[in-house]
Formats: structure tokens, sequence, C-alpha cells
């Protein structure tokens, strides 16, 4: 049997801020003969000059570590990154979110093992015990469900990647749709190794609550299902 390999694809639109951070925790990967594949999808920021100071460029596919450009659409970009990698076991991260020293372990583990598919347990890196509670939620939901989200660092294996001709290329929610078709070849491999996501989207969403509700009041988030996204609520098929 062929030995695993693991690509790990991060899609970016405007990230500059953040990105040099995020690539260079991604080098410890690397050294261990991760690929990284970072497809940006039309930023008009500094991204793609920041990715290519620590990757190759598309032509040199022996790297470990190579960017390109994809139309613009996160589904659209993680395609296209799982199609300029040979790797056996594709995960999918987020760029605003950091993985767990032995994220490479676990996940060729995970799919050298009975798991075709799985994701991480994911944590909201803020102090809102609001945004806390959401990540537990999320990380129980998931495992009840047996959906998971692009938060979670969703992981599989490259055959069935092609199987299910990878990500639907819609606006929103393509993580869903994927994991529902995942679902149905077999369960999640749910790992209790935890990622980390900024709070970044998340407090601009309770951020939009507060304004909702009344802009001249002290936000007090005393409803915390007012500000749980949509895909936190999917129900069980």
């Amino acid at each position: 049997m062929k030995t695993p390999t693991l690509a790990i694809i991060v899609p970016v639109l405007n990230e500059a801020p953040t990105l040099a951070a995020r690539l260079a925790e991604l080098q410890r990967f690397t050294a261990r003969g991760v690929q990284v594949v970072v497809v940006d999808g039309g930023s008009d920021d500094q991204t793609l000059e920041i990715a290519r100071q620590y990757t190759g460029n598309v032509d040199q596919s022996s790297s470990n570590a190579l960017t390109l450009q994809a139309p613009r659409g996160r589904a659209a970009q993680m395609n296209a990154g799982a199609a300029a990698c040979s790797a056996t076991v594709l995960l999918f991260l987020h760029a605003d979110t950091v993985l767990p020293d032995d994220a490479d372990l676990l996940v060729l583990a995970a799919c050298h093992g009975r798991h075709g598919w799985g994701r991480f347990d994911v944590r909201i890196d803020s102090r809102r015990p609001l945004l806390r509670l959401v990540g537990a939620l999320m990380n129980w939901r998931s495992r009840w469900t047996g959906i998971a989200t692009g938060d979670q660092a969703i992981f599989m294996r490259r055959c069935l990647f092609e199987q299910l001709g990878g990500f639907p290329e819609q606006a929103l929610m393509e993580d869903l749709a994927m994991t529902r078709a995942l679902k149905r070849c077999g369960p999640p491999a749910c790992l209790n190794a935890r990622v980390s996501t900024s709070a970044r989207r998340w407090e601009q969403q309770v951020r939009r609550g507060c304004s909702a509700s009344s802009p001249t009041k002290r936000c007090t988030p005393r409803r915390p299902q007012r500000w749980v996204p949509s895909h936190c609520g999917a129900r069980r098929r």
C-alpha cells in the first residue's frame, strides 16, 4: 500500500495583515514532508506577494510549498489547490485558523485507518464566553449530525474528494454541502485535538447583532442563539 501523503490547502483573499504569521506556523509541517498549497482568489492587497515569499510558484510543483491563483470563491480555490498537488490526503485550512502541532500525524493516522474523512474540534479565539460557547456547540453538534464546517479544518482522502467531484462551487456553505456528501460515504473522524480560529468574523456578527437590536444601547448578549450562525443549527438527516 502506498504511504499516505498530506497536503494542506489554504484559500486566501486579502489576508495580508496576518498571512505571514500563519504561513510561518505551517513551516513545521513542510519540514516533515507535508505540502502547503496557498490559493489566492484575486486579492487586492499584498496577500499574493507575501504568500510567494514563503512558497514557490505553481510551476515549482516539486516544492513542499507553492502558491497559485484561481477564480475567486473558496470552493473554486480549494478545488484548484487540490488539483495542483498529488497528495493522497487533503486538509483544507482557513487562513485564520491555526492547527495543533501534531495535526499532520493525527490526520494521516485517521485516514490510514477506517475513516475516509474527518475534522478537528474548534476553539474560537476570543475572551467572550458567548463565543467560547459557540465553539463548544459547534463541536457537539458536529458529532451529533456528522456534519462539519470549514472552521474545523476538514480533511479527506483524495479518492473521496475526486469521487464527489470536489467542493460544490456555490457562493455559501460549500463546507456543509461537501460534508453532507462525505457523510453518505462514511462517518467522520471527529478529532478531539483543537484548531484555533480567529474571532474576527464572529465578532463582526456580534456587532451586527448589537446594531440591529438597538444602535443606542449597550450590547449585553442575553440570548446566545441570536448570534449563532445558521449552519450551527443544521438538522440531522
